[in-house]
C-alpha cells in the first residue's frame, strides 16, 4: 500500500500548481474569457482564496481570464514562485466578481446569454477532477473552452478538492458533499436564462456529476432534466457497478453522452488498485458492461502521454480532432453510416444498438500535425 501512495505521489504531483493572479493589463495581450463560477470551496480568510474548505453555501461569481497567445492547444501555463507575471505566456485574471445574490449572478449572466444569438443561448457547466486547487481548475476550464472551440458560455463548478496527491479519500467524500452546489448551480443557470445545458466533467468530476444527475431525477425536476444537452466524461473515475446504478436511476440519459477513457490511463489503473476493483469506468475494456446504456466510449488509447488521465485537454491532436465535436454529436444521431469516415483515420464500432466506441489510431496525429 505505501509503494501505491508513493506512486499516485509522484504521478499526480506532476499536475501544475497554481494560484489566482490578478493582472488587469493582461487583457491588452491575451485573449479575455469570462468564466462564471459557482463553488462549494469555503474562502481561506489567511489567502482570500477558495481552498479545500467546505461550504454549505454555494458561493457565485465571475472571473475574467486572459488567455496568453504565445502557445500550443492543450498548453497552460502558471506563474512561477516569484516570478514576474507573463501574460504573453502565463494564464490570468483581468477582474472578479463575487456576486452578493443569487439574483444578481443571474442578471450578469443573463447578459451573457442575451449576447448569443437567440437558439444558441448555451451553457458549459465544467466540473474539475481529483487534485485541484480552485485556480487550477478555473484556467483549465478557460484552457479547454478555448482550445476545443466550444459554443455558449463557460460555467466553472468548483467542488472542494483538497488539491492534495495524498487527498484521495477526502476528495471521494467530497464528492459526494458537493452534489447539492452542483444541482443549485445548474438551476442558477437554467434561470438566468440558458436555453441549453452541456455538462463537461473530468475525473473525479464525473462522480459529482452522475450523482447530482441521479439526485434531479429523483427529485423530479423535468424542468432541468429538459435543457440538458448532453454529458460529456473525461477520464471519469467511478466504479462501473456504481456508474450503472446511477444511470438506471437517470433513465434515459442526456444525448449524446460521450465516455472520453483509455486503458493507457496511470491514475484510473492506480485508482482501481486502491479500491480493490480490476477498473474503473474511465479505463473500462470490456464494453459489454455497458453496452445495454445510451452511452458513446470514445477511446484515446493512442493519444495517451505521460499519466495519460487528461489527453482531451493536453493533446494538441486530439484537441484539433475534438474541435469537430459538433459535427461528431450530431453523426451520433445518425445511422451508422453516417458516421463512418467522418472522423480521420477513426474506426467505428457499434457495440451494441446503443453504444459507440471510438477507437483513434496513431495516423491521426500524425494527419491533424500537418
Amino acid at each position: 500500500m505505501r509503494a501505491l501512495i508513493l506512486a499516485l505521489t509522484l504521478l499526480a504531483a506532476c499536475a501544475p500548481r497554481g494560484s489566482i493572479i490578478v493582472a488587469p493589463d493582461a487583457g491588452q495581450v491575451g485573449k479575455v474569457q469570462p468564466v462564471y463560477m459557482g463553488t462549494t470551496r469555503a474562502l481561506d480568510v489567511e489567502t482570500g482564496q477558495y481552498g479545500r474548505g467546505r461550504s454549505e453555501v454555494t458561493h457565485l461569481g465571475r472571473f475574467d481570464i486572459s488567455v496568453p497567445p504565445n502557445r500550443q492547444p492543450g498548453d497552460i501555463r502558471f506563474t512561477r514562485r516569484g516570478a514576474k507575471p507573463d501574460p504573453k505566456r502565463d494564464f490570468l485574471t483581468t477582474g472578479a466578481v463575487d456576486f452578493a445574490t443569487p439574483a444578481d449572478f443571474r442578471e450578469d449572466l443573463a447578459k451573457a446569454m442575451r449576447a448569443q444569438p437567440r437558439g444558441k443561448r448555451d451553457a458549459v457547466i465544467y466540473i474539475h477532477g481529483f487534485n485541484n486547487t480552485f485556480s487550477e481548475g478555473l484556467y483549465r476550464i478557460a484552457q479547454l473552452h478555448e482550445d476545443l472551440e466550444l459554443p455558449g458560455v463557460p460555467v466553472h463548478y468548483s467542488w472542494p478538492s483538497a488539491g492534495n496527491p495524498l487527498g484521495y479519500v477526502h476528495d471521494r467524500d467530497s464528492a459526494t458533499f458537493a452534489r447539492d452546489g452542483l444541482e443549485e448551480l445548474m438551476t442558477e443557470v437554467s434561470r438566468a436564462g440558458a436555453e441549453r445545458i452541456l455538462l463537461v466533467a473530468h475525473s473525479m468530476g464525473s462522480a459529482v456529476t452522475m450523482e447530482t444527475l441521479r439526485q434531479v431525477a429523483i427529485r423530479g425536476s423535468t424542468g432541468l432534466q429538459s435543457r440538458l444537452s448532453g454529458v460529456v466524461l473525461i477520464s471519469p473515475d467511478i466504479d462501473v457497478d456504481v456508474f450503472r446504478a446511477q444511470a438506471k436511476e437517470v433513465g434515459k440519459l442526456p444525448q449524446p453522452f460521450l465516455i472520453f477513457g483509455s486503458d493507457r490511463d496511470r491514475l484510473l489503473n492506480l485508482s482501481a488498485t486502491l479500491t480493490g476493483q480490476p477498473e474503473r469506468l474511465g479505463n473500462l475494456t470490456d464494453m459489454s458492461r455497458v453496452a445495454d446504456l445510451e452511452v458513446s466510449f470514445v477511446d484515446v488509447a493512442a493519444f495517451a502521454e505521460g499519466t495519460g488521465h487528461f489527453a482531451l485537454g493536453d493533446n494538441p491532436a486530439l484537441i484539433g480532432l475534438m474541435a469537430r465535436i459538433g459535427e461528431v454529436n450530431a453523426a451520433f444521431g445518425s445511422d451508422e453510416t453516417g458516421r463512418v469516415g467522418l472522423l480521420p483515420g477513426v474506426v467505428l464500432t457499434v457495440q451494441s444498438a446503443t453504444q459507440i466506441i471510438l477507437a483513434p489510431v496513431g495516423a491521426v496525429a500524425q494527419e491533424l500535425s500537418r
